[in-house]
């Protein structure tokens, strides 16, 4: 199956790889990248070739890994150059279905995805959704190259913009409390390297047990929190401060400029 991307930046790169772990041959690949040193970089790196925009159009699956702001444009300039029977995947917060839709017509489907960042590493989380037109084959294929770059969930449509509060958004959240937690190991007397490395180990190690032992996190916090020990001190000021509330509110920004990017 003949994909195109058009934008290969670090969600577009990150898709790149992801087609290429599930098996997809660097041969079946065509993009457009605006920035010729930038396709140039892709190019070497992974074997791909660089076409132009209105034949990677033509491709059976078409990635648009733009910016929500460019996707009318570039929906609007590919139009005439889509396959009947094709599918776009759209990786833009915000574009709906129904919005992209109506900019190429109901000769090809649409289907709207949410990845994140950590889908480049392999360990991404990507909520997707998909148009009438979509065919259980490209449901299939697409579905198992966002598998193999981490997990995927199908989900309602009008559900995407919590997926973006939740997983799209999601990293940035831990690397916000790990810089904070690095900062206070500073105050504390550690030195950076020393309070970078603890911190970014204390973060892996404590995914690991989420994802390993089979318990909720409330457990595993339960079971690490001694009565009136050094812990429950740390979550007790959490509490206090309202750290629930903050991640709450957050979420509920996200969500909402995920809507209004609409």
């Amino acid at each position: 199956m003949r994909v195109g991307i058009i934008g290969v930046g670090n969600m577009g790169e990150a898709l790149l790889a992801g087609l290429l772990h599930s098996g997809t041959q660097p041969s079946e690949i065509i993009f457009a990248q605006r920035s010729s040193e930038r396709a140039a970089v892709i190019s070497a790196k992974y074997g791909i070739s660089q076409k132009p925009l209105a034949e990677v159009a033509g491709a059976e699956v078409v990635l648009l890994c733009v910016k929500p702001k460019d996707i009318a444009a570039i929906c609007e300039e590919i139009k005439a150059s889509l396959a009947p029977g094709s599918v776009i995947v759209s990786v833009a917060a915000g574009k709906t279905i129904e919005g992209i839709q109506a900019i190429v017509g109901d000769t090809v489907g649409v289907v709207r995805v949410m990845p994140n960042t950590p889908t480049f590493i392999g360990k991404g989380a990507a909520g997707i959704s998909f148009g009438q037109n979509v065919s259980d084959l490209h449901k299939e294929f697409i579905t198992k190259f966002f598998a193999a770059s981490g997990v995927v969930v199908e989900v309602p449509e009008e559900l995407q913009s919590a997926v973006t509060a939740m997983s799209g958004s999601g990293p940035a959240y831990f690397f916000a409390f790990v810089e904070a937690m690095v900062e206070g190991g500073k105050k504390l007397g550690l030195p950076e390297d020393i309070a970078t490395q603890l911190a970014i180990q204390t973060i892996i190690g404590a995914a690991g047990m989420l994802e390993q032992s089979g318990k909720s996190a409330r457990e595993l916090r339960e079971n690490v929190t001694s009565p009136n020990g050094t812990t429950f001190a740390a979550l007790t000021t959490f509490e206090n401060k309202g750290l629930a509330q903050m991640v709450e509110a957050a979420m509920a920004a996200s969500a909402q400029r995920s809507q209004e990017l609409a």
